[in-house]
């Protein structure tokens, strides 16, 4: 083998490792958007069976009014009932953080939901169910609250009075039997 086969067979082994390197950047690139997405779609699962289970302990009143757990224990089990009743199967973890830590949601000192401490922004913006449909451009994860009832926080609508259709109604419980 002369010099100058020798030189293109350089060349092209060191254009098969920048090629291989190029290939394994992209395919992590691809691998980490779908370790993303993948915890997106679980902290979405996660934040409804929370959803759920507070719904669960609100509507099943045991002989007084309906009302919203004080701790996320109690959702594991009732004390509202002298055998265990249970809404919940057990805390879960956020997928996000990694931490079984959550934002908590009171209303006059009761949990109504619970949101992600993540400050870091969502992959997924848009085409949320109806019951996620206020989390529409939300800038972080902190800010999928994921409350019961799903629209305790309605937003100003346009028209109306003044101009966003009113002030922002935050934290009104609905009463039992009461309209929403």
């Amino acid at each position: 083998m002369n010099s100058c086969e020798r030189g293109f067979a350089y060349i092209w082994t060191l254009m098969l490792v920048a090629f291989m390197g190029i290939g394994s950047s992209i395919a992590s690139e691809l691998y980490s958007t779908s370790v993303r997405r993948d915890k997106e779609r679980e902290l979405l699962f996660i934040g409804h069976e929370f959803r759920a289970a507070i719904a669960r302990y609100h509507g099943s009143a045991a002989a007084g009014p309906q009302m919203y757990p004080l701790t996320l224990q109690d959702l594991l089990k009732d004390p509202r009932f002298p055998n265990a009743k249970r809404h919940l199967r057990r805390l879960y973890a956020d997928p996000v953080t990694g931490k079984a830590d959550w934002g908590l949601i009171r209303v006059e000192g009761r949990i109504v939901g619970v949101h992600s401490l993540s400050q870091r922004a969502p992959m997924k913006v848009d085409n949320f169910d109806d019951n996620d449909s206020g989390f529409k451009g939300k800038g972080r994860y902190a800010d999928w609250t994921f409350v019961y009832p799903h629209d305790m926080f309605i937003p100003p609508q346009e028209g109306g009075e003044g101009r966003n259709g009113g002030p922002l109604r935050i934290g009104e419980l609905p009463r039992p039997g009461a309209p929403r």
